[in-house]
């Protein structure tokens, strides 16, 4: 890793620029990107959609913007990162103007949060949340009935994203962050055979059974 000198002088923000990517625990490092223009735009006037997937579990986070701003951005890692899941220890994107400012810098080094660009070099280095757009602007193509509602839908596109099998590490996002598969509605109106196994345990029975579920996903997405 090394850094990239801004021509600027001295005092201009310096961005770590990323030669491997690694993440060895969940939540450790997230890749960012954003969407858009989309068009049309949103009832509400959304144009763009800001997205971030963690390295590790490949949960994902995204929400609708009218405007992508630094402040935008750092709103969003307080609510949808930070406060759910803790400080990363490293951010990476694309570079963009947003991620680049001086505003974004100082936020980074303020939490002690690794501030890191993708390069021509190496634009895979960002490559995860530029799957997980990809995903979402599938999704949005047979979900989307009424272009102007896509921001309304967004949710929609998470919960499928989250509860789909990644193919880096073998199982869902899902299971990945809470310990088991997410309880999806065809098990409600029909229950499945794990639904009915759960409702018949104990409190404790089901805690041992959840550690047991939780330390088998995290072996076989190690």
């Amino acid at each position: 890793m090394q850094s990239l000198p801004s021509p600027r002088g001295l005092h201009s923000p310096t961005i770590r620029i990323l030669h491997l990517t690694v993440a060895s625990w969940p939540f450790e490092a997230w890749g960012m990107d954003i969407i858009g223009p989309i068009p049309p735009p949103s009832s509400q006037g959304h144009r763009f959609i800001l997205a971030i997937a963690d390295y590790f579990s490949k949960w994902a986070e995204a929400v609708p913007l009218a405007e992508v701003k630094t402040s935008n951005v750092i709103s969003f890692l307080k609510r949808h990162v930070i406060y759910h899941f803790g400080l990363p220890r490293r951010i990476m994107h694309d570079n963009g103007p947003q991620f680049a400012s001086h505003v974004f810098y100082r936020f980074c080094d303020k939490h002690h949060i690794q501030n890191v660009a993708s390069t021509p070099y190496n634009p895979a280095a960002n490559g995860l949340a530029e799957a997980f757009n990809k995903t979402a602007s599938n999704s949005a193509r047979s979900l989307f009935s009424n272009k102007h509602d896509w921001n309304e839908k967004l949710g929609e596109c998470l919960w499928a994203y989250r509860t789909t099998v990644r193919t880096a590490t073998g199982n869902t996002p899902f299971s990945l962050v809470y310990g088991s598969e997410a309880v999806l509605p065809l098990e409600t109106q029909i229950p499945s055979l794990r639904v009915a196994l759960t409702y018949q345990l104990t409190t404790d029975d089901n805690y041992r059974r959840r550690l047991q579920e939780l330390e088998a996903l995290m072996k076989s997405a190690s």
